[in-house]
C-alpha cells in the first residue's frame, strides 16, 4: 500500500488588505502663499485664505499618499484692495468664470538623500488651464493635539509660469521691462488631521 507523505510547507495565509487612512487639510492651520516680481525691482506677496483638501494615505505611508485640494480664488489677499480686485478680474484670474484653483496629485518621488523630503507631482488647474507641476515637499513631523487628534505638518514650494495658465496681462515700462513678472513662487504650509475611520468606528 502506498502512502502519501504529509506536506511540510506552511499553510498559505491570505494577504491582509491595505488600510487607507483619510486625512483632511486643516484650513485654520494651512496657508497657500504666492510671490511675484513687481516693476522688476520688488516682490509682491499674497495668500489664499480659502483652502480645502484631502489625502488618502495607504498603510500610514505618506510617500504613497494622494492629494486633492481646492482653493477659492476670491479669497486671495495681497493687503491692497484695489490690487486684489484687479487680480480677481478678467485681466488675471477671472474669478467670475474660474472661481477655483485645483490640484490633484499623480505621483510622489521620495528623496533618497533626505529623509522626509519628497517631490509631489500633480495637475494644477488655474484659469481653466491644467499643467503638471512639481512641488518640493518636506515633512515637518507628526503628533497628537490636546484633543487626541493625530496631525501631520508639511511645507512645500514650487515655481510656475503664470503665462502657462493664460495669465498674460502686463504693462511695458518706460525704462524697459514689464510691470509684473512671469515666474510665480508658491509656498505652502499645511497641517492635516486624520479623519475617523468610519468602517472601524
Amino acid at each position: 500500500m502506498s502512502t502519501v507523505a504529509p506536506s511540510t510547507s506552511a499553510p498559505s495565509t491570505p494577504h491582509s488588505a491595505p488600510s487607507t487612512q483619510l486625512w483632511a487639510l486643516d484650513p485654520a492651520h494651512t496657508q497657500v502663499g504666492f510671490a511675484v516680481r513687481h516693476l522688476m525691482i520688488s516682490t509682491v506677496r499674497g495668500r489664499f485664505g480659502d483652502v480645502a483638501g484631502s489625502l488618502s494615505v495607504p498603510d500610514g505611508d505618506f510617500s504613497r499618499a494622494t492629494l486633492n485640494a481646492t482653493i477659492g480664488v476670491d479669497s486671495l489677499d495681497t493687503r491692497e484692495p484695489q490690487r486684489d480686485a484687479h487680480l480677481r478680474s478678467a485681466d488675471f484670474f477671472d474669478a467670475a468664470n474660474y472661481p477655483t484653483i485645483t490640484f490633484a496629485s499623480t505621483r510622489i518621488v521620495a528623496d533618497p538623500q533626505k529623509q522626509g523630503s519628497y517631490v509631489l507631482v500633480g495637475d494644477l488647474t488655474i484659469h481653466g488651464v491644467t499643467r503638471e507641476v512639481r512641488l518640493n515637499v518636506v515633512s515637518e513631523g507628526q503628533g497628537r493635539d490636546p484633543w487626541g487628534n493625530q496631525r501631520a505638518g508639511f511645507s512645500a514650494t514650487a515655481r510656475v509660469s503664470r503665462k502657462d495658465f493664460g495669465l498674460t496681462w502686463n504693462q511695458l515700462l518706460e525704462t524697459g521691462g514689464v510691470a509684473v513678472g512671469d515666474e510665480v513662487t508658491i509656498t505652502i504650509d499645511a497641517e492635516v488631521i486624520a479623519k475617523v475611520n468610519e468602517a472601524a468606528a
